[in-house]
């Protein structure tokens, strides 16, 4: 408990010495200016709005203005909702980020910052507690709330909250709307997210108010808007951190390339329209250079330009582009204010010749237009100096073909694009939460200021509201994921597991299977799931070897739209079999387990997985041809998989501790299926693991399948 109280009573310190005034913030507009004229706001030119969603059955559309939250509406306090549901809320404060991340052991996190300008949310403290959440997401419809943390970066990380994939290092550093000392706490949540383990905590983080991280985990990057600093951090030991280099750049949100070569700048300003977005060449820093220096490649910037937030590189159809997104809202000379006629809204940029970035398209809502802000103005929230119909936050999936982006607007809420044509996308869905006051003053408003993040296999998108929490929402009418697997997981994917899909099968269910269980009892085996939705399940028993032989695939047991629990009685020969469970929807199997069962001395056990299920994130399928090998026939083992991007593949096969084979890594293309096999003569009974490790778009995916040589 002093622990805890020590490290709550340093940011308050901090803010004390630093004496400052919530309203002046750097990036908030000021509160002195007031909303620029809008009689002369109509002239503005301006990109047109994005195309508005369709929306389907189940949506309660928000009225009139694509984007608007009236105060007269009286619909509005339920929220409205466009191809969207929501899984679960939890009541709380929100921040800046959410984060999603699988540990090794098949555990599923959500973290999230709670406070969009600390300490407001000290003063609730008996409402909820502060720093950064910890979710267990296990059951996405109930989270539950594991851990706080609440060390000086991760009470007060204003937008600095990021999360590493590839080495699990969750890290923040003390940071505001100005600038806080940046004291960088960094944990590991590899082996149990639920349980953050910090690592260390100390003042190597130069001045704090943003951030990011290299894909591979050694660079941590802290930035400050107002000092105008961006500090490179050796993390390659998270114990014991080191400052590699300091640069003068007076960068927003950072984002970089995937080889660690190159820093993407959104170059915001204190009160005034920033300057775009500049590209730098890191690659000294990357290589780790003695005095490393870093070069300007490239920037652009466009005419509505507000406070540039992030810019996300991304690949679409083999092209290199970005995607960027500027908060709040200005007058017509560039002065942040509030409920100004210049929004900057969000873009995507063509980084072809990274030189000479282009603008290509923008993202926009009609209530972002300047002919709209008039009929807008008296609407709840739009003249609090830091809400507004404006931008603030975009994400998206995975950044080869991400299929969509997902931003946080503000008053506007969660809105989901469509870019697979980055020349010209479109609205696909939306959800505005029911206002909330306790974040903000006067009537109900929306506070939607938060990163999103993704759980494409199940359609979800989380995010947080300042003023009611988080949020877990469901894309519904098939509008996301895409069929063609036009999107990946941005969430860490964690190790591999049993289960698998058909060849038909979709990674887009959003209403699969929850779990599947094969128990032995007795003689039999108790054959059981959990599903989301209601749609039929057929259960199939399929023996693959018998009295030492691999033999085909024989099914020797049926339950057609099973009901669960179901017992088979197991009456077969002793050897190998597997159970699969189909969810069926209109004659196509949608999501496939698979569990693997041996019979010996007319009992059954269940054995590792030779199928990993289908799935959206970088490595599509993953499976074993069969769970058995060998025998009298020598069979060999064959082993197939498939990517949703372009990856680095490499493949290790063992027995115990002894490496057997090692497939050469190499250079795999999207959606092309790979084969391998390893003959089976000269080599001992037992079971025999196969790890895959694909390495591509910031992504790393482990997976491991096992088979038996019989």
């Amino acid at each position: 408990m002093r622990a805890l109280v020590r490290y709550r009573l340093v940011p308050v310190l901090l803010l004390l010495l630093l004496a400052l005034p919530a309203s002046a913030a750097a990036h908030f507009p000021s509160t002195s200016a007031a909303p620029g004229p809008t009689a002369s706001a109509a002239q503005l030119q301006a990109p047109p709005a994005t195309p508005r969603a369709d929306c389907g059955p189940g949506s309660d559309p928000e009225p009139g203005i694509q984007g608007r939250n009236p105060g007269d509406d009286p619909g509005r306090a339920d929220g409205y909702r466009c191809n969207t549901e929501v899984v679960s809320h939890v009541e709380s404060g929100g921040g800046f980020k959410a984060l999603r991340y699988v540990d090794k052991a098949g555990h599923e996190c959500a973290f999230y910052d709670t406070t969009l300008l600390f300490p407001t949310n000290v003063v609730r403290l008996s409402e909820t507690p502060t720093g950064v959440a910890v979710l267990d997401m296990s059951d996405p419809a109930n989270p539950k709330r594991t851990a706080n943390l609440v060390t000086p970066g991760m009470e007060t990380p204003h937008e600095s909250l990021e999360l590493n994939e590839r080495r699990g290092l969750l890290a923040a550093v003390t940071g505001n709307a100005i600038t806080y000392p940046g004291a960088l706490d960094i944990y590991d949540v590899s082996e149990d997210c639920r349980n953050p383990v910090l690592q260390s905590s100390g003042l190597t983080g130069g001045f704090g108010h943003e951030s990011g991280w290299a894909p591979d985990g050694n660079t941590f990057y802290a930035t400050s808007i107002s000092t105008g600093e961006v500090s490179a951090i050796d993390v390659t030991d998270p114990k014991s951190p080191k400052v590699l280099w300091r640069g003068d750049q007076r960068s927003h949100g950072l984002m970089v390339s995937d080889d660690g070569n190159r820093l993407y700048l959104a170059m915001g300003s204190g009160g005034f329209a920033g300057e775009g977005l500049l590209i730098l060449d890191s690659s000294e820093v990357q290589a780790r250079k003695p005095d490393p220096q870093v070069r300007e490649v490239g920037r652009v910037n466009w005419p509505l330009v507000t406070i540039p937030q992030v810019a996300i590189p991304v690949t679409i159809g083999g092209k290199p582009f970005a995607v960027e997104v500027d908060e709040f809202s200005a007058s017509e000379s560039g002065e942040a204010t509030q409920h100004g006629p210049r929004v900057g809204a969000g873009r995507i940029i063509d980084l072809s010749d990274e030189t000479k970035p282009k603008v290509v398209s923008d993202l926009r809502l009609e209530v972002h237009q300047p002919e709209n802000r008039d009929a807008i103005a008296d609407d709840p929230g739009t003249l609090s100096p830091v809400q507004g119909y404006a931008a603030h936050y975009c994400n998206v999936p995975r950044r080869t073909d991400p299929g969509i982006v997902a931003c946080s607007m503000i008053l506007s809420g969660l809105r989901v694009f469509d870019i697979r044509d980055p020349y010209h996308p479109r609205e696909l869905a939306y959800f505005a939460a029911p206002p909330s006051e306790k974040s903000s003053p006067g009537s109900p408003s929306n506070y939607a200021m938060s990163r999103p993040t993704f759980v494409p296999e199940r359609g979800e998108i989380w995010y947080t509201d300042g003023g009611s929490g988080f949020y877990n929402v469901r894309v519904t009418n098939g509008v996301w994921p895409f069929r063609d697997g036009g999107s990946g997981s941005g969430g860490g994917s964690g190790s591999g597991s049993g289960g698998g899909g058909a060849a038909g099968a979709s990674c887009t269910s959003t209403a699969g299977l929850r779990s599947v269980a094969a128990l032995p009892r007795g003689r039999g085996v108790r054959l059981s799931f959990t599903r989301r939705g209601d749609l039929p399940v057929d259960v199939d028993v399929f023996q693959v070897a018998r009295h030492g032989r691999v033999v085909r695939e024989r099914r020797v047991a049926r339950f057609p739209a099973a009901q669960s629990p179901t017992f088979w009685a197991g009456r077969v020969p002793d050897g190998t079999y597997f159970v699969r469970f189909s969810m069926v929807r209109g004659g196509e199997r949608v999501d496939v387990r698979r569990i693997v069962l041996r019979r010996r001395g007319g009992r059954f056990v269940r054995v590792a997985g030779h199928h990993r299920r289908a799935s959206c994130g970088l490595l599509r399928q993953f499976k074993l041809f069969r769970p058995v090998f060998g025998g009298r026939r020598a069979t060999p083992l064959r082993i197939a998989y498939r990517l949703r991007g372009a990856a680095r593949v490499s493949i290790t096969v063992s027995r115990g501790g002894r490496v057997v084979r090692r497939f050469r890594p190499a250079a795999r293309r999207a959606g092309t299926t790979y084969r391998l096999r390893l003959r089976a003569r000269g080599l001992r009974k037992g079971v025999y693991r196969v790890r895959l490790v694909a390495s591509g778009d910031g992504d790393r995916v482990t997976a491991t399948l096992r088979a038996r040589r019989i």
